[in-house]
């Protein structure tokens, strides 16, 4: 009689690992709100990931030491700026989910994927960009840091709509 192998959690449909969230300054809410709503039905802690890519990774670690892009640049340019620190804090104030804020180095969607193998992620949460003619043009020049991410992931990708735009017709209702 041969043993059968216990499953994987991932193969049971429950998650283990931590939910980690994209987060930026002047981030729509939603973002934070989505991924601590899954972090607190799963009971997993939310790990909220600050990719600077001003900076790169010197040991190909996402929470190891980095260095500038520009040598010439501003000094001590990696970290988290206090403001969204503390705009997390206060979006996070009525949530029961223990949640901690990260600084990663490097090109947003290759810093996340780092990061979420890393601490065995169980899902990686990103926003979508804003409507507006900047992210146009950095979508266009840059590639979409959603994109990017749900066509290499081995864990799920939760994109959530920052300001969906219905269109006038939609007689969906």
């Amino acid at each position: 009689m041969t043993e059968t192998p216990a499953p994987h959690p991932e193969a049971s449909g429950k998650m283990s690992g931590p939910i980690l969230v994209g987060v930026m300054p002047r981030q729509q809410p939603v973002v934070v709100e989505k991924a601590a709503q899954v972090a607190a039905g799963a009971g997993l802690p939310l790990v909220c990931a600050y990719a600077d890519a001003t900076v790169y990774p010197v040991d190909g670690t996402t929470g190891g030491p980095a260095a500038p892009i520009d040598p010439d640049g501003v000094e001590g340019a990696q970290g988290i700026p206090e403001s969204l620190t503390a705009s997390i804090a206060e979006q996070l104030a009525g949530w029961d989910v223990a949640w901690s804020i990260v600084p990663l180095a490097g090109e947003p969607a290759h810093a996340l994927a780092r990061e979420a193998a890393s601490i065995g992620a169980s899902m990686i949460v990103v926003g979508t960009r804003e409507h507006k003619l900047t992210a146009a043009i950095k979508e266009l020049t840059a590639g979409s840091v959603a994109r990017r991410l749900f066509h290499r992931q081995e864990v799920p990708v939760l994109v959530v709509p920052v300001n969906p735009r219905v269109p006038d017709d939609d007689d969906d209702d």
